[in-house]
C-alpha cells in the first residue's frame, strides 16, 4: 500500500514538474507605437495584451508605450531586432528598410482597393509575408489597417504632377517612399513622424502624405490646407515580436499570443473605420480643399522606374504579380 502511494506521489509530482517546463517564465512584455494612446494601433494591443493575460491565467502582460515613448519607427524597428523592444506595431514602409517583401507591400498604386488590399493580407500571401520576417530577425503576427495615404500640402491645390514641381514633401524614412517622390517631379524630406507639424509650422516642409486619421488627429490638417485623394499607397501597419521575446516563449504561449494578435487586427479594423469616419468629416467641415477627382493613369505610369528597382529581384516580381491576380 506505502508503495502504491509513493508511486501516485512521485506521479503526482512528476506531472507538476511537465506542466511547469512547459510554461515561460511570467513577464511584462514592452510594445512600442508612435501613436497617441486612443489611436486604434494603441488601442488594438492593449486589446491583444489583455487576450494574452486572460490566455496566460497573468503570467503574461503586455505594456504599450505610446506616443514614440520608445523612440521613432525605425529606431523602435532596430530596437527590436536586438531585442530590446518586445513588441512593435509599425508601418510596412520604414519596415522594408530591413524586409525586402515588407517594401512590396509600399509599392504605390499596387492594390486596387481596400477590399482587395485585406483579401491580399488575409489569405496565403499575407501569411508568407508575414513568416518571411524572420529572416531578417523578426516574427510577425498580425497587419493592421492604415487606410490610403494621399499627399497634402501648404502651398497651393495639386490637381496633376506638375503642380507637385518644386514642393517639398516629407515622406516616410523609407528609400522607396523617397523615390516616388522623385518620380512625381517634387523633393523627398524624410522626417520621423513626430517632427511633420513643426516642419510644416518652419516651412522646412510643404507638404506630407499620410492617410485620414493621421491628417485630422495630428493637426497637420490646419497647417496644410490643401489635399489630394491619390491614394498612392495602402502599405500596412504590421505587429511583430522580437525573435528573442518569441523563442523565450513555449509552443503553447506562442499560439496565445500569435491568435491574440489576429483577434486584435479584427477589432483594430472595427475601430479603424470609425476613426476614418469621424476624421473624414472633420476635415471638411473644417473648409480644408479636397482633390478628389485626378487623373491617376500619369501618376500610375510615372511610378514604373520605381517598380523596376524594386522587382529587381524574380522572387519580389512573382510577389506583385500574385499580388496582383488576387480578385
Amino acid at each position: 500500500m506505502r508503495a502504491v502511494v509513493r508511486w501516485l506521489i512521485g506521479a503526482a509530482f512528476a506531472a507538476v514538474i511537465c506542466a511547469l517546463a512547459q510554461t515561460a517564465p511570467a513577464r511584462e512584455f514592452r510594445a512600442a507605437d508612435t501613436q497617441a494612446q486612443n489611436y486604434p494601433t494603441v488601442e488594438a494591443l492593449a486589446h491583444m495584451g489583455e487576450l494574452i493575460r486572460q490566455r496566460t491565467q497573468g503570467a503574461h502582460t503586455i505594456r504599450v508605450f505610446h506616443s514614440r515613448q520608445l523612440g521613432e519607427e525605425k529606431e523602435t524597428i532596430e530596437q527590436t531586432r536586438a531585442g530590446a523592444i518586445d513588441i512593435n506595431r509599425t508601418n510596412v514602409a520604414p519596415l522594408g528598410s530591413f524586409v525586402a517583401e515588407a517594401n512590396v507591400l509600399s509599392l504605390p498604386f499596387l492594390f486596387r482597393s481596400i477590399g482587395h488590399l485585406h483579401k491580399v493580407l488575409d489569405g496565403p500571401i499575407g501569411e508568407e509575408i508575414l513568416a518571411s520576417f524572420e529572416r531578417y530577425g523578426f516574427v510577425g503576427l498580425a497587419f493592421y489597417d492604415s487606410g490610403a495615404r494621399s499627399i497634402y500640402n501648404n502651398v497651393r491645390p495639386v490637381r496633376t504632377i506638375a503642380d507637385l514641381a518644386g514642393l517639398r514633401v516629407r515622406v516616410q524614412q523609407s528609400e522607396l517612399m523617397e523615390e516616388m517622390v522623385r518620380r512625381l517631379g517634387a523633393e523627398p524630406v524624410a522626417l520621423p513622424y513626430g517632427q511633420v507639424m513643426t516642419g510644416l509650422a518652419t516651412k522646412l516642409i510643404d507638404a506630407a502624405e499620410n492617410n485620414w486619421p493621421s491628417y485630422v488627429t495630428t493637426g497637420h490638417f490646419r497647417a496644410a490646407r490643401f489635399l489630394t485623394l491619390t491614394e498612392h499607397s495602402m502599405s500596412p501597419e504590421v505587429v511583430i515580436i522580437s525573435k528573442r521575446a518569441w523563442e523565450g516563449l513555449t509552443p503553447a504561449e506562442q499560439a496565445i499570443f500569435r491568435e491574440a494578435a489576429r483577434e486584435s487586427s479584427r477589432f483594430m479594423r472595427l475601430r479603424w473605420g470609425e476613426l476614418e469616419e469621424k476624421a473624414r468629416v472633420e476635415a471638411r467641415q473644417s473648409g480644408v480643399t479636397i482633390v478628389a477627382d485626378i487623373d491617376k493613369k500619369p501618376w500610375i505610369d510615372a511610378m514604373a522606374p520605381v517598380y523596376e528597382k524594386t522587382l529587381a529581384d524574380p522572387g519580389l516580381k512573382a510577389l506583385v504579380d500574385r499580388i496582383r491576380e488576387v480578385q
